[in-house]
Formats: structure tokens, C-alpha cells, sequence
């Protein structure tokens, strides 16, 4: 009998340290298009108790770029889902859920009896290789042998044999074919954004707001959401987001224009909201989102504003000052033309900076949201307004300019032929329809790409990229144990990311996931392009049962890389 037990699995697959997962069959081809990143597992075990422990290495051959490779880490959850659930959860007990995306610094592996465990390994920077299908090998080596690259490997005893390994010390051959269609990946077209906030990573590395530290991290973070997971709109903190926020609580201070008021007139210094934007641009961020003007669930007072006064820092707008104050209004005045004035400065026009007003009202709302969205109206006049609702009167009554509907209501805006609609989901959308919760299977993620083509969806939000506090911000966790707001949310809603050593943003396999939607997305873009939409619903539904909603979809993995196939034969097939 082995001792060790070695496969390959797809990026759907969630490997526990208990259960063999499913497996790739031998030679499997994916399918993807030039500009994509594909992503795939190696699971190893240790099967035979060995009183030694043994190191083993493995090496990548065959690939058109190089590969990055990463340790999937056990995340604990204690709260993995409410009681009101569905069948589709891989599980329904508190446990360890393979989420976190570590960096690893070498190629050695330490299988550990009794548990399967898996790398990470995708091959991104795909743009410039050049059309075909590749085969790829990854060789598992037992012996002495010492790191040569990231994913190379070589022993000073076989240095003079170049590349080659003695046959003898290869355990394990596992391999694959990558296809690479001739036909680019479109640049992204749907705008996404994950709400950012500062403040908890101020929190957790213990720095002071907007100092060099919180600097380097806040662009670390920003760089994983634009440049890798598809996030091209961000939360711009001008002043402290009033969101997730116990009334009369406050979560602690960022605000990126200091303001100060002398003689009935407010003043503003946007240095730090400059730099902001300068990041924003490095990191690939398109879009801006300004925070909510009004409180959230009813817009009954006004945000957190911090404003000095005869030299004497104040909060001078928050919890104790209404929506309706005239003197929140008078600032509105001020504030938001400089602020739009600034952001068209810095290459942020009209286009690309959205508002809200309050977020997720409530139908005993209307009344105070319409008082709010009046106050503002001629200020924010051919300007972007969106907020996040499942009512749809707010929207019929004209109180909501660009709705961002809950995936699970979002069918009643559809049959109404609401254009340009925006879609999220957040905890409460827990049964049927899609999400990304640890304890759901990757593929209940990654469908949201094919639903967003079917219903021409213009923007995608979620309320979660890096919160790490406890419900309402009443205090700070830690994200690498409390992965559920202190039991209010199931793990994988409050946060996609996490923060990692020296300031490092650390991806998760629901981020990653995600990204494939996003991926899937585009290539059915692509596909319209050469084949016309009608030719591409098609392809969507062959062989399923269609049509496909937020609430009845295909929910096994298989139809992915089904449909990935078949646009890359369409795609073959256009061209000739």
C-alpha cells in the first residue's frame, strides 16, 4: 500500500481534511480564453502511518506561463449558516473549511496522516501566449532536494543533469491539458464593487489611520481586489461610512477630507483623498463610491463628519444631528460640489462616481428616504445614485434612480424590464438563490457570471471585503477565527479577503471563485461578439433545463467546464 495518495481536483472543489474529494480524470482539457487566469488543486494525503516525517517536492512542467502555487489553509466556523438553509450547503455543522489562500516560499509538501489538504495553483499572465493546447505535468519528487524557484525544483546532486531527476525519485505524475483560444478575454464591463473598510484594518495591524502603515496596507488590499479578483469600483471613505453601525454607536474615524468651518463657510483639503485616487488608478479601479449621505435602514440622521471649528476638532454631523437639519443641508451645498469638482481633477468624471443616500430601506422608510433623496436631488442631478433594496416600490415611486436589488427579488424588477439594474447578496440571502458562503459549494459562486450575462446585469455589490468587526462595529476580531461577525452572519459574508502577515492582502477561494464568474462573464461576451446573443443563449442551455433564473440554475460543477468547452468550439468555429 502507498504511503502517500496524490490527485488533481478542479477550483469547484472544497477539499476537507476528511473527505477524499472528487477527481479530475486523467488528461482532462479546460478551456480558456488568452488574458484568463485558470486555477486547479493538487489534494495529497498521507494514508500509511510512517514514523518519519517525510518532505516531498513537486515540480510544474509543460506550462505556457509560470505557475503560482499556493497552500489552501483550514478557516474555522462556528456559525456556517442560519437555520433557515437549503440542500445546496456542502454542510450545515460548525468546522474547518478550506477558504484561505496562503503564499507558500518553497515547493516542499508535508502530507499529514489521516488528512487530505490541497495547493492552490493557478497560471495567470496569459495574455501574450500564443493559441493552442498544452500539456501540463506536475511531478511529485521524494529525497533531499532543495528549492530552486517557486515551482522548480532542483538537488545539488542532479545539477549537471540541467532539468532532469533521477525516475527513481518521481512518486507521482499527474497531468492535464490547458486550452488557450486565440480569442483575448474582453476587459471587464461590469462595474463590482466590494465595500472596503478602512477602518478594520487600522484595527487589526494597529496603526494609526491614514499613516504609512495603514497606507501600504490599504494599497496591498486594493491591489488584490483590482488587479486579481475583478473589483473595479471601491467604497471612498470622504467621510466615515455610516453602514453596519449600532445607533448612536461609531466605528472609528476615516475620513479622507479634513474640513474645517470659519464664518458661516466650510473649507476642504482633499491630500489625503488625492492620494486615495492616485492608488486607485495604480490598482485598476475605475469607479468610485462615494458613502451613504443618511444613515442606514431609514435615513433618519446624518453620517459621522468631523469638521474643526475655531481650531477644535468636533463631530460636528452624526448620530445626534437629523437627516432634515438645515444646517446638514448647508453642507451638502458646500461639500459635494468641491467634491465632485476634486474628483473630476483627479480623472473620476460623473460617469464614473456613484452616491447613495441610505442603505437598504425598508418599505416604513419611504417616507424619510423620499425626504433625503428631495434634499439632495438638485444637488446630485445627472449624477450616479444607487442603493441596495428589495422593495420595489421605492423604485416604481421614483425614490430610487438605479436600484441594487437583492438576488433573491430581483425577479420582480426583471419582469417589470428595469434596465441597467444592479444586483448583490449579502447574509440574508441564504436559501436557492446564489452566494458565497464557506459552507456552500463553489459552484453556487461562480453561477452569478452566467446569470449577470443571461440578465444583462450592469453592476454587482457586496457589503463585505475586509470587515473585520463584530455585528454593528461594536468591536474589532479576528478575521483567522471569528469568520462570522460574533455569530451574526454566516462565514464568507463579512469578508472575501484577509490580512496577512507584514501588511500582505491574502486572497480565499470564494474570491478567486468569484473571479471565474467574472471570467465566464466575459467569455460569453466574446462569444456574442462573433456569434450573436441569440446563438449564445443556446450554448448556455443546452442540455439543461432553462430558462435559468436567481432561483433555479444548473447547481453541479460539470456545467461549467461543459460550457467552457463549448464556447471555445464556438470560438474555433467563427474564426474558421
Amino acid at each position: 500500500m502507498n504511503v502517500f495518495e496524490f490527485y488533481l481536483t478542479d477550483s469547484l472543489e472544497k477539499v476537507f481534511p476528511d473527505k477524499k474529494p472528487a477527481i479530475i480524470g486523467e488528461n482532462s482539457v479546460f478551456s480558456i480564453l488568452r488574458g484568463e487566469k485558470f486555477a486547479l488543486q493538487l489534494v495529497y494525503g498521507k494514508v500509511k502511518a510512517d514514523p518519519q516525517r517525510q518532505e516531498l517536492f513537486y515540480k510544474i512542467k509543460g506550462s505556457p506561463v509560470k505557475a503560482r502555487v499556493r497552500d489552501v489553509e483550514l478557516i474555522p466556523s462556528a456559525f456556517p449558516c442560519y437555520e433557515t438553509n437549503d440542500k445546496n450547503y456542502l454542510t450545515t455543522m460548525p468546522g474547518l473549511f478550506p477558504d484561505l489562500l496562503k503564499p507558500r516560499k518553497d515547493n516542499k509538501i508535508v502530507p499529514l496522516m489521516g488528512q487530505y489538504r490541497s495547493l492552490w495553483i493557478d497560471f495567470p499572465d496569459t495574455e501574450k501566449v500564443e493559441a493552442g493546447i498544452y500539456p501540463v505535468e506536475i511531478l511529485i519528487f521524494a529525497g533531499d532536494l532543495t528549492l530552486a524557484g517557486a515551482d522548480t525544483l532542483q538537488r545539488s546532486a542532479f545539477q549537471q543533469a540541467g532539468d532532469a531527476a533521477p525516475e527513481e525519485k518521481v512518486i507521482e505524475r499527474l497531468s492535464f491539458y490547458l486550452e488557450i483560444a486565440d480569442t483575448l478575454l474582453p476587459e471587464q464591463t461590469l462595474i463590482h464593487t466590494e465595500w472596503f473598510h478602512c477602518d478594520c484594518l487600522a484595527n487589526y495591524y494597529h496603526t494609526e489611520v491614514f499613516d504609512e502603515q495603514h497606507w501600504k496596507v490599504i494599497e496591498d488590499q486594493l491591489m488584490l481586489a483590482g488587479k486579481e479578483l475583478g473589483i473595479n469600483m471601491i467604497l471612498t471613505p470622504v467621510f466615515t461610512p455610516p453602514i453596519d453601525t449600532a445607533v448612536g454607536g461609531e466605528r472609528r474615524t476615516v475620513q479622507l477630507v479634513d474640513i474645517s468651518f470659519k464664518g458661516g463657510q466650510y473649507f476642504f483639503q482633499f491630500e489625503k483623498l488625492i492620494r486615495w485616487c492616485e492608488i486607485c488608478k495604480k490598482c485598476g479601479i475605475l469607479y468610485l463610491e462615494i458613502p451613504h449621505l443618511f444613515t442606514q435602514w431609514g435615513a433618519a440622521s446624518t453620517p459621522k463628519i468631523e469638521v474643526r471649528v475655531n481650531g477644535v476638532m468636533e463631530k460636528r454631523f452624526g448620530w445626534h444631528v437629523p437627516a432634515q437639519s438645515a444646517e446638514y443641508k448647508e453642507f451638502l451645498a458646500q461639500f459635494l460640489p468641491a467634491l465632485c469638482g476634486e474628483l473630476e481633477k483627479r480623472g473620476f468624471d460623473r460617469e464614473h462616481v456613484y452616491f447613495h443616500i441610505s442603505d437598504e430601506p425598508a418599505a416604513e422608510n419611504r417616507e424619510s428616504y423620499g425626504q433625503a433623496k428631495s434634499m439632495t436631488a438638485d444637488l446630485l442631478s445627472g449624477r450616479n445614485v444607487i442603493d441596495a433594496l428589495s422593495d420595489f416600490l421605492f423604485y416604481e415611486k421614483g425614490l430610487v434612480d438605479i436600484p441594487v436589488v437583492s438576488n433573491d427579488h430581483i425577479d420582480r424588477f426583471i419582469r417589470h424590464g428595469v434596465k441597467d439594474l444592479w444586483v448583490y447578496y449579502c447574509c440574508a440571502q441564504c436559501r436557492i438563490v446564489p452566494n458565497r458562503f464557506f459552507a456552500m459549494p463553489g459552484a453556487r459562486n461562480r453561477i452569478m457570471g452566467v446569470l449577470m450575462y443571461l440578465y444583462r446585469i450592469k453592476g454587482f455589490l457586496h457589503w463585505g471585503y475586509n470587515f473585520y468587526n463584530s455585528q454593528f462595529s461594536k468591536e474589532a476580531v479576528d478575521p483567522f477565527f471569528n469568520t462570522h461577525a460574533g455569530y451574526a452572519f454566516p462565514s464568507g459574508d463579512p469578508f472575501l479577503v484577509y490580512p496577512g502577515k507584514n501588511g500582505e492582502a491574502w486572497s480565499s477561494i470564494r474570491g478567486e471563485v468569484q473571479r471565474e464568474g467574472l471570467s465566464d462573464l466575459q467569455a460569453l461576451y466574446a462569444l456574442e461578439k462573433t456569434a450573436g446573443r441569440e446563438r449564445v443563449e443556446e450554448i448556455i442551455y443546452e442540455g439543461e433545463d432553462g430558462p435559468f433564473t436567481f432561483t433555479h440554475y444548473p447547481t453541479g460543477k460539470e456545467y461549467f467546464f461543459r460550457l467552457r468547452r463549448r464556447i471555445a468550439e464556438e470560438l474555433k468555429a467563427c474564426q474558421g
